[in-house]
């Protein structure tokens, strides 16, 4: 080739590859997180499922890590977000159990029924370092003010602020959808999963051109209950006998298609290399909306290993290595690091911690627990060998649960504590406690330590639905098979 073209050639060469997504270094990536709702560990087919069809999950996995022990800091759905959004375990600030907005209020505070303002969101770390900010769906983290999700730091928001909805809202008086605030009176699609990852797309189409980089929140409400699919969806899933795992299979069946066409735009865009993305489940799979926990023991609301660990898949192509498996405990509050150390960026610094205690308690927490809970994956999800060892703790009305290592010791709302090792046990059959050994008592001690040093008390309790069915959910029998 003649010398004078090289120029020329290197140029034409840049653009081609920036046509077909090749990478940008300089570039800051974009951020994506993609969270289910009371979605089932066995509920897809990478985990176990010969029913349901999840292709487009199938292919994250393929092309990104699948963490087989992927936790979420709570078994129910709002302090689960509270953690996952703050990097932050939520009981250091009096978040432990699900918000209590109803007219029967439990004699709650009503100014404190939300995220604490003095917690940094995502939305908060990521604007200060320069993304454009949206969460699209499901908020659950307060409804009053100081608590939208336009002043926690995301510059968009379209979707409900509490817990659940109808999918179909045109068929109802009472939707509660709104955009910025504003209520949404029109829909692009008439199903909510749709409309939302219609939402998400138009939301990446109008940043897409400005070069700036931007973090993206989409936050499902499938498949938690009320139990609605298209009669087209409910179709393809005919075979099931059960009528609630039909419409379950439907439901997550719209989600599935959801991430394909999210990622379907990330590619035609030349973005797919350029985003990190995370999915996972806000806890495990619920007792009433025909989930299924696969190889796992009970349900959403306990602490058994049902309740906090959620298929959680993570994906940057060119990046994470395809098809790789990480096996070491992942947890939701790794989500804030690990979004972070790619972005380049630093954590905001926290306030003082609020308490009802007195000022040498308040330091010795913060002290002994550090100030962000969470570890940067991305040296391990790349391959980096090196066992890491990981400590978590949980607690939800009366009961509380630690993992350390191997070793899992929960101490149930009605029942001595039982001690397991879900790794080598994932159903939790085999309860090591009766043999009353060293490491039991000295796991039983760690629990009672964390729980005396959290600098605060609940700010609420949550509701007394819980205080019963948490128990009745332990001693319920393990669902080996998929349900038909």
């Amino acid at each position: 080739m003649n010398r004078l073209h090289l120029p020329l050639f290197a140029a034409i060469v840049a653009c081609l590859g920036s046509a077909h997504g090749a990478s940008d270094s300089s570039k800051k990536p974009n951020l994506m997180i993609i969270l289910a709702d009371d979605m089932g560990y066995g509920d897809m087919e990478h985990t176990g499922t010969t029913r349901l069809k999840t292709p487009h999950l199938n292919d994250l996995v393929a092309e990104g890590v699948f963490c087989s022990q992927g936790y979420v800091a709570s078994p129910v759905c709002s302090p689960s977000r509270a953690g996952l959004i703050t990097g932050r375990d939520p009981r250091r600030f009096g978040y432990q159990g699900n918000l209590n907005m109803g007219p029967e209020g439990y004699a709650t505070r009503p100014e404190l029924l939300g995220l604490p303002p003095a917690e940094h969101t995502l939305g908060d770390q990521l604007k200060a370092a320069g993304y454009a900010t949206g969460l699209i769906g499901k908020w659950h983290l307060g409804k009053g003010s100081g608590f939208h999700p336009n002043e926690r730091g995301f510059d968009d928001f379209c979707g409900m602020l509490g817990g659940g909805h109808h999918y179909f809202p045109t068929r109802i008086e009472n939707a509660s959808i709104e955009r910025n605030g504003e209520p949404v009176t029109r829909y692009s699609s008439e199903y909510l999963t749709d409309f939302f990852t219609d939402e998400g797309i138009r939301w990446m189409e109008k940043h897409h051109e400005s070069g700036k980089p931007w973090f993206l929140f989409m936050s499902y409400n499938a498949p938690h209950t009320p139990m609605h699919a298209t009669p087209e969806d409910l179709e393809l899933f005919k075979h099931i006998k059960n009528e609630k795992r039909r419409t379950y299979a439907a439901m997550m069946y719209a989600l599935d298609r959801g991430v394909g066409r999210l990622r379907g735009w990330l590619k035609d865009h030349g973005e797919d290399r350029n985003t990190l993305i995370v999915f996972l489940s806000d806890n495990g799979g619920a007792p009433d909306n025909g989930s299924w926990n696969g190889p796992l023991s009970a349900t959403k609301g306990t602490l058994k290993e049902g309740g906090v660990r959620v298929p959680m898949i993570w994906n940057w192509v060119g990046t994470l290595p395809a098809g790789g498996e990480y096996d070491a405990p992942a947890s939701a509050l790794d989500i804030l690091p690990t979004f972070l150390a790619a972005a380049g960026a630093e954590a905001l610094p926290l306030s003082p911690p609020m308490s009802h205690e007195d000022k040498r308690n308040r330091k010795r927490s913060v002290a002994r627990y550090g100030a962000y809970d969470g570890v940067n994956l991305l040296p391990s999800l790349k391959g980096d060998k090196e066992a890491r060892r990981r400590t978590l703790f949980w607690r939800l009305q009366g009961q509380s649960a630690v993992l350390d290592g191997a070793d899992k010791l929960i101490r149930p709302p009605h029942r001595p504590a039982q001690f397991f090792r879900p790794a080598e046990d994932p159903g939790e059959l085999r309860d090591l406690a009766p043999e009353r050994g060293e490491r039991f008592e000295a796991l039983f001690r760690m629990l009672g330590e964390w729980e005396s040093s959290l600098s605060t008390v609940p700010l609420w309790g949550s509701s007394p639905y819980w205080d019963g069915e948490s128990s009745r959910l332990y001693e319920q029998r393990k669902v080996t098979d998929e349900p038909e």
